[in-house]
């Protein structure tokens, strides 16, 4: 199967077996904007609490020789995730070069080995949700995240790239009582903005902080130009997508 021919069958897959939500599409154009600026070829990735494996086989089928994926399975709410990573492998023929662990990031060893790509996809929260709804006002819950940045500064590459997307805990709905319409199953109080994670990243050894704030996949280019800024998301999901550099 060529680098071609596999890509398509993973976005068929992705499709078939609905693991994205807004469509073959909206997965094209959020995969571009999660990884802009990024080159997988010959590199390697740790991606935190990567589930079955969306971003994961991507980056191999671009080139990325190999991705371990942190996922600690044993949990009620991931049932099946197993499963569905091992569908993926045997379809997309990546062989060994994607492994999953069931551990979370505090517990993983890897020896000597980092990372030229480590990934925090809506994940950063759950590394300790009860530090993070602290964090903005809690030392304690403070020093529990500066432990946290300091294990993922230390399993980035010298030159390589760290990823964390999330929700700001600032949002128009949830600051008047309200259930945001287009979110409405997050806990808003368990989430941070993007500068309170940039401070813990600098602390860590993590520099070159850029924010940019997400977009309706289904609006495209005109929905990134319009809707793509801090303003306009406080409305929306206040999602965001942070980058950082380790010099």
């Amino acid at each position: 199967m060529s680098p071609t021919e596999a890509l398509e069958e993973y976005f068929d897959l992705i499709e078939r077996e609905n693991l994205f939500s807004r469509g073959t599409n909206g997965l094209a154009s959020y995969l571009g904007y999660l990884f802009m600026g990024i080159s997988f070829e010959g590199k390697t990735m740790l991606d935190v609490g990567g589930g079955c494996g969306l971003f994961a086989f991507f980056a191999v089928l671009k080139g990325a020789r190999e991705v371990v994926i942190l996922e600690p399975i044993h949990s009620g709410s991931n049932a099946g995730i197993e499963d569905r990573f091992e569908m993926l492998k045997a379809r997309l023929g990546t062989g060994n070069r994607v492994k999953i662990f069931p551990v979370a990031l505090q517990e993983y060893e890897p020896g000597y080995s980092t990372f030229d790509v480590v990934l925090l996809h809506n994940s950063v929260n759950h590394l300790d949700e009860e530090a993070c709804r602290r964090l903005h006002r809690s030392e304690k819950a403070t020093a529990v995240y500066r432990d946290i940045f300091e294990k993922v500064g230390s399993l980035t590459s010298s030159g390589g790239s760290v990823i964390i997307t999330d929700c700001s805990r600032y949002n128009f709905f949830p600051m008047l009582g309200l259930r945001n319409p287009i979110v409405p199953m997050i806990e808003w109080d368990k989430h941070q903005p993007p500068g309170l994670w940039s401070r813990l990243a600098r602390e860590a050894g993590l520099y070159e902080p850029k924010v940019r704030w997400t977009s309706p996949n289904r609006l495209g280019r005109i929905g990134r130009t319009l809707l793509g800024n801090r303003a306009a998301c406080f409305f929306l999901t206040s999602h965001f997508c942070l980058t950082l550099k380790k010099r």
